[in-house]
């Protein structure tokens, strides 16, 4: 995420608030995606990476985030435990999660770089501008990304529009047939009664899992438990 925020103001209440800006950069080629989010939330967390595959219109081989606490749980420099969403996401995707190191910026030099350039290039312009909600931020962000991935490079020929198509485009994993269904992982014992708790409501498990260590995804339609991956 951006450093620097978007204010937008709620028309109802008056109260201002910060949109973050999500950043995300390919690799070889430097093309661009960028997405304000009411917050760096799981749910927007995960949604972004959603629209970034999405605007690609592929997927890469792997993901190189920060150690943001909503996707990884625990930085460690070489066994760092990723948030099970975040990694629910990935094994959907088929994509690798490989996040930099912590006070190591050079391992994600890309973003670093494409950071300054939003905020040089598309949050600069919008300074003096008033937003009243998340969805005007990001009409108002479309049409400069457009213009900032098609700005031809100061040294390099072609610009990072040119280069995607001929560089990473190629490279990159075709979308799944289906879009990633966000979902939440917890955890949960069963009682006596072979039922575990989730949000107040009691569902049934198997009898032999008894007193078991129970996995839980909840999404938006359906309840899945698991024990032991199964």
């Amino acid at each position: 995420y951006s450093g620097l925020t978007v204010p937008w103001v709620d028309r109802e209440t008056g109260v201002i608030y910060d949109a973050q800006i999500f950043v995300a950069v390919l690799g070889a080629s430097n093309y661009t995606y960028v997405e304000a989010t009411k917050d760096q939330g799981l749910r927007n967390w995960v949604s972004s990476h959603i629209h970034t595959f999405e605007f690609f219109n592929g997927v890469p081989s792997c993901l190189v985030p920060d150690n943001l606490k909503s996707g990884i749980t625990t930085s460690h420099r070489y066994d760092p435990v990723t948030n099970e969403t975040y990694q629910d996401l990935a094994n959907h995707y088929s994509v690798a999660i490989v996040p930099a190191r912590v006070r190591a910026p050079k391992d994600k030099s890309k973003v670093e770089v494409g950071v300054q350039g939003i905020q040089r290039w598309l949050l600069a312009p919008l300074r003096h501008c008033t937003f009243f909600s998340v969805a005007e931020i990001n009409a108002a962000l479309a049409p400069l990304l457009k213009v900032y991935n098609e700005r031809p490079f100061q040294q390099l020929p072609g610009s990072r529009a040119s280069q995607f198509e001929t560089i990473d485009k190629p490279a990159l994993k075709p979308l799944p047939s289906t879009r990633y269904c966000f979902a939440e992982w917890r955890h949960a014992k069963a009682g006596i009664d072979y039922h575990v708790a989730v949000d107040k409501h009691y569902y049934s498990i198997p009898y032999c899992y008894l007193k078991e260590q129970i996995d839980v995804r909840v999404s938006d339609r359906t309840i899945e438990c698991f024990f032991k991956g199964k």
